[in-house]
């Protein structure tokens, strides 16, 4: 099945705030921001700046599921809170993205399906800017989605799950490798002598 992003989810622009961001320790609201998303597309929680925030709104308020997209600079990819988050706000120019109809589509799989190079490049071609690329609301919920049957969307996630996992695995075995090819060579320097 085929059908455009804006049937199945609702896209809003961040929370626009209007000055700098003054943590407080004892505030309320966790804000969202571009540098919280990691370089593999998850949320870093442990960095997120808590502000005093009088009054947060019901439609800027963040639920788990709900996916957020980098629509400036170089990175236009997206990252899914999957952790349930008290009071968190995500930051404009991060656009949210929440499924609204849960049953046809699994966030987590479509999280994965606009961070695949196909997607990638049909909202790079709509972008905008030339030095600040930008990706415009409108080209994100145009976006054309291929939607499998709701078991192949969660053997995709798990199989994309595992390929990361399989990735982090080999690059911790080839520095564990690299060290001790260090010290034997070190080992045979010195027995040299």
């Amino acid at each position: 099945m085929k059908a455009k992003l804006k049937s199945i989810a609702s896209v809003q622009m961040g929370h626009s705030f209007r000055t700098r961001l003054d943590p407080d320790q004892s505030g309320n609201v966790a804000v969202i921001q571009m540098k919280d998303l990691t370089e593999d597309n998850r949320l870093n929680r442990d960095e997120l700046v808590v502000i005093d925030m009088e009054e947060l709104k019901e439609k800027h308020r963040v639920e788990v599921n709900d996916i957020a997209f980098r629509s400036r600079g170089l990175t236009n990819t997206a990252a899914l809170i999957n952790a349930e988050l008290d009071n968190a706000v995500i930051a404009a120019p991060l656009l949210r993205i929440r499924v609204e109809k849960k049953n046809k589509i699994d966030p987590a799989y479509l999280c994965w399906f606009i961070n695949q190079p196909a997607s990638q490049a049909t909202l790079l071609s709509q972008s905008t800017g030339t030095v600040q690329r930008t990706i415009g609301k409108p080209a994100l919920e145009s976006l054309e989605l291929l939607i499998p049957p709701m078991d192949a969307q969660i053997k995709i996630v798990e199989l994309e799950r595992l390929a990361l996992e399989e990735q982090k695995i080999m690059k911790e075995l080839a520095e564990k490798k690299r060290q001790l090819m260090e010290g034997i060579l070190m080992c045979f320097a010195s027995e040299s002598q």
